[in-house]
């Protein structure tokens, strides 16, 4: 530790922090553009100049190592003198136009000059101007003469998402930021560099010339998307949510969001949602009262019941629904005498589990793996924001293989990568094992031969301390999900790695933790969606799209005597008989519970549209109209809180004796051909296929976005 003196403060800092760092822990604050606490040091801005003591003239405050004793003043004439010089360099050019700025009221430039700016100028030239450029649906960059070149936009592409999209070319007055080649700008995190533009420069286009900043009102959610559980501030004006921006918090999301959470937005405010319950009669869809809708449903299944069994009666559930709705769905199909429920929808084997399946790890852990093995899983893409974090610690050194169908571009060092067909994948993983079993004088649990790339894989998870193997969406989804999951676990014992999903959805662990599943004699979901059922009650999911049958899926579902559609849209309308309008996750209060197992509830952001209603409401009260015991909640929290149980209530982790990667699967080399069913980013609910912004981004136009191994 060295200690400096700090504007007369003692304070005690790293050796190699710097001043700025020093100033952050003593609170003091410093102006500046460039720095940003998850960014490399620039230095050039230089508003952050300050008075060192002997120094011969101000030095930039986020570049200047401390050292023992030195005597800093943040506040001198000399330091004052120093900024306000910088502020009148950096306004000679900026145009004066913050009453048309999109960033008014929320601009550091704004702020600074309040403090540090002259009252009039003294420069007399013509202003540059810097022509527009358009990269896309998300990013404005229509007025780029504001830009500052803080260059943190240009930084967080190369170090923080990996792609190295925006650039800066020219030098002095005619500098500019720009994609050079006139692309767009494709990343999955893209719109963290609209938060990092300290200046109008860069701002968002769905949100452009919305509202004020003081006019939105802040309230705090989590995202109901992959399984980060990103926090977020979602700001409202008139009831509508007009902007949703990163809540930072360094064990989730730190302060980044993945433009699916940022954007997804827009389909809340779409013209798809749904306002009214709704019933097909003669082939017609008319808009009926909640009354007439769920007495219409009770009724149906009653007579279902008394016709075919409770048997015939089956819930199919999204794992994007909060728990309390996959409890009470769960609680329904059970009071009815069925145990047809499941969130399985884009699985193909449904193989009893050794406790709740998770990441194995925190979240914030896999910053500092020295070896990530990750398999089936398309990383960038699937988790936007899991990847970030073995970026940063690939960066660091850490050694990243996988085993996939096709080779994504990751956007980050790829030490080994073994490239089959999924129907390889368990004699690819097998291999692995035996290099291990090799190495450490151990007996393999299934013979297969290994090549280089095994032993590669084999050797990196042998050396260091942190390690993880980490199965994606495609291995969970595979036809031998748990055969991949038992070698996994073998290797994990053996080299000392956790073992852990990613999970594919904001809520998968809280599925399993309510018990979202089929019991005794009940179906999975690849039956239910093969035509087995009389009855189907679909919560919040679109099974052409959601499920592994596909197509297929929802031809079978018009077999069907009785099919209710609850959802926050116009979904499944040829083939649903009723439809129920829910509150999407902003709409509801609710509970997601993430890959780490951190359970994070929310409050309603805004009012209901139209008609629509709470889903766990609508539940408790279609329960009611059954005549089912046990459906008396008056609150969400009381529907949580019989959801986890009376030791785990209010506790902010699931409890480490009910999570557990185990499987009791046998071990074989032999393959099973069938290609893993897994959404592509903006095809994973249906709140995102909604957005239009993002369906217009590269990834959401790709049709087939990755050349495929044949199976």
């Amino acid at each position: 530790m060295v200690e400096i003196d700090l504007d007369g403060q003692k304070v005690s800092v790293t050796e190699g922090s710097m001043i700025m760092h020093a100033a952050d822990k003593a609170g003091t604050y410093i102006p500046h553009f460039c720095y940003h606490k998850k960014l490399s040091i620039a230095a050039n801005c230089r508003m952050c100049l300050v008075d060192v003591e002997k120094a011969p003239k101000p030095m930039p405050a986020c570049a200047t190592p401390v050292t023992n004793g030195m005597i800093v003043r943040t506040k001198s004439e000399k330091a004052i003198k120093a900024q306000a010089s910088v502020m009148e360099f950096l306004l000679i050019n900026h145009p004066l136009d913050c009453p048309i700025c999109d960033q008014g009221g929320e601009c550091q430039l704004q702020d600074l000059a309040v403090g540090y700016g002259g009252s009039s100028s003294r420069y007399q030239e013509e202003k540059r101007v810097v022509m527009h450029k358009d990269v896309g649906p998300l990013i404005s960059m229509e007025e780029m003469s504001r830009c500052i070149h803080c260059t943190r936009c240009v930084r967080f592409g190369q170090e923080v998402a990996g792609v190295m999209e925006l650039g800066m070319i020219h030098r002095g007055e005619h500098a500019e930021i720009t994609t050079v080649l006139n692309d767009t700008v494709d990343s999955e995190v893209s719109g963290n560099m609209i938060d990092l533009c300290p200046v109008g420069a860069l701002t968002s286009k769905p949100f452009r010339y919305q509202a004020r900043t003081w006019e939105l009102s802040r309230r705090k959610s989590v995202s109901p998307h992959d399984s980060t559980g990103s926090n977020l501030i979602v700001q409202v004006k008139g009831n509508k949510v007009l902007r949703v921006l990163p809540f930072e918090n360094n064990d989730v999301n730190e302060c980044w969001l993945a433009d699916r959470d940022r954007f997804s937005y827009e389909a809340l405010n779409s013209d798809e949602r749904l306002t009214s319950p709704m019933i097909k009669q003669g082939g017609e869809w008319k808009t009926v009262d909640w009354q007439t809708a769920l007495e219409y449903v009770a009724n149906g299944l009653k007579q279902i019941k008394a016709d075919h069994g409770a048997q015939s009666i089956g819930a199919l559930v999204s794992p994007h629904s909060t728990s309390e709705e996959l409890f009470l769905a769960a609680q329904l199909v059970r009071g009815l005498g069925s145990e047809n429920i499941d969130y399985r929808l884009r699985n193909a084997e449904f193989a009893k589990g050794e406790g709740v399946k998770w990441l194995g790890t925190t979240i914030a852990s896999l910053s500092t793996l020295q070896s990530a093995f990750v398999i089936g899983s398309n990383l960038r893409k699937d988790h936007p924001l899991f990847a970030l974090r073995i970026r940063g610690a690939a960066r660091q050194g850490a050694k990243v293989s996988v085993i996939h169908d096709w080779a994504d571009d990751w956007a980050m060092p790829i030490a080994t990568s073994v490239v089959a067909p999924a129907s390889d994948w368990v004699r690819e993983l097998s291999a692995v094992a035996s290099a291990v079993a090799s190495d450490k004088g151990a007996t393999a649990p299934v013979n297969a031969t290994a090549g280089d790339s095994h032993k590669a894989i084999a050797q990196s998870l042998l050396s260091g301390e942190r390690k993880a193997i980490l199965l994606g969406n495609a291995a969970a989804h595979h036809a031998q999900a748990s055969t991949l999951l038992a070698i996994a676990n073998w290797i994990g014992e053996q080299t000392g790695a956790t073992v852990g999903y990613l999970s594919e959805a904001a809520n998968t662990v809280g599925a399993q933790l309510v018990n979202a599943l089929p019991g005794e004699g009940g179906l999975n979901a690849g039956q239910m969606l093969d035509g087995a059922l009389k009855a189907a009650i679909l919560l919040n999911t679109e099974p052409e799209f959601d499920s592994a049958g596909g197509a297929d899926a929802a031809a079978a579902l018009t077999s069907a005597q009785m099919v209710v559609t609850l959802s926050p849209f116009k979904a499944n309308m040829p083939f649903s008989d009723v439809l129920l309008p829910i509150a999407p996750f902003t709409e509801t209060p609710g509970t997601f519970v993430n890959a780490e197992g951190r359970v994070q509830s929310f409050h309603a952001v805004v009012k209901p549209l139209g008609e629509a209603r709470p889903a766990w409401k609508v539940l408790r009260v279609l329960a009611n109209m059954l005549g089912l015991q046990g459906f008396d909640y008056e609150t969400a929290n009381e529907v949580l809180a019989a959801a986890r149980g009376a030791e785990d209530a209010g506790k902010p982790f699931v409890s480490a004796g009910a999570l557990g990667n185990g499987t009791s699967a046998y071990m074989s080399a032999s393959g099973t051909a069938g290609k893993p069913a897994t959404a592509a980013i903006y095809q994973l609910d249906s709140i995102v296929r909604r957005a239009p912004s993002l369906q217009q981004t590269a990834d959401g136009r790709a049709a087939a976005p990755h050349e495929e191994v044949a199976a």
